[in-house]
């Protein structure tokens, strides 16, 4: 029996027509039109694809952009400056730096110098440690958001008694995700490449989340039957025949034959990241105005 095919891309596409609803509303009622602010540094191609989509998607959902692309010469004490300004706008709900920037910037200074209600992707240190922590009300990281409103799809918020293991121990999306794992009530395992028998342990597991960056290196025979299997990787590989295609952290072909769900990539947790960047500036548009959260 083919595992269920988790159509992360659908999920996303109701999640941005909800979230165009609520922002009309707002708008409305309130006179607020969220703002989310892009700050592209150089030429990067794959980061230029990426603000372009995450531009139109803004547009779509009703909300405010705010798009800087400055050049790969630009230094870190003017793109902190740009920070300051965007901080004291009140126009500008949410922040965005895309990452990689070039190397003579510091990402992690330039990640704390973002006010933490206006950060959208969830990276602060205010905002990680409120998400570790269970206090307060964090902006969460995109990815591993989008990640668990599909586990939550498929299995309920309630993952009491299930064992989860995450392979991938990254700030922007392994240690994340353990956490909002656990806060659903899950038995989480964070593994990686130190881990012993790294295919024993990923067949305990009733979720298996990889997130790796290696492709289609976890193969069907470390699933367990039945398992949900979120698969956040995406790997342009060269085949035989010349030709270049997307592929994931799991082999998708093998691992269909023994899940009981999987996300497909493209096509799985992909397109929910931009959809949970639109969730967490609306957010944090209401927070800022002092109005209840949001409820997707």
């Amino acid at each position: 029996m083919m595992a269920d095919r988790i159509d992360g891309k659908a999920f996303a596409e109701g999640l941005r027509a909800k979230i165009a609803e609520r922002v009309a509303a707002l708008k409305s009622a309130q006179g607020l039109v969220p703002g989310l602010a892009v700050v592209l540094v150089g030429e990067d191609p794959a980061s230029q694809v990426y603000v372009r989509n995450k531009a139109r998607q803004t547009e779509e959902a009703g909300m405010r952009g705010f798009a800087h692309h400055l050049p790969a010469e630009t230094s870190e004490a003017e793109l902190l400056r740009l920070i300051g300004l965007m901080n004291a706008d009140p126009q500008i709900n949410g922040i965005l730096v895309q990452l990689p920037l070039p190397s003579h910037i510091d990402s992690g200074k330039v990640i704390q110098a973002v006010d933490p209600a206006k950060d959208v992707d969830g990276f602060h240190v205010l905002n990680v440690g409120m998400l570790s922590t269970g206090s307060g009300k964090p902006l969460v990281a995109c990815t591993p958001l989008g990640c668990s409103m599909l586990v939550a799809d498929r299995l309920g918020k309630d993952l009491s008694g299930k064992h989860a293991v995450v392979v991938g121990r990254s700030n922007i999306v392994g240690k994340p995700m353990a956490q909002l794992l656990l806060n659903m009530n899950a038995t989480v395992t964070i593994a990686h490449s130190r881990t012993a028998d790294l295919p024993g342990l990923c067949r305990s597991a009733d979720i298996l989340v990889a997130a790796v960056g290696r492709p289609e290196m976890i193969g069907g025979d470390w699933i367990k039957p039945g398992a949900v299997v979120i698969d956040v990787g995406i790997n342009r590989v060269e085949r035989p025949d010349g030709k270049s295609v997307l592929v994931g952290d799991v082999d998708f072909a093998a691992a269909q034959q023994v899940a009981g769900a999987i996300t497909p990539v493209p096509g799985g947790v992909g397109p929910m990241t931009i959809a949970c960047l639109l969730a967490n500036t609306l957010t944090a548009a209401c927070r800022q105005a002092r109005l209840p959260d949001p409820v997707f």
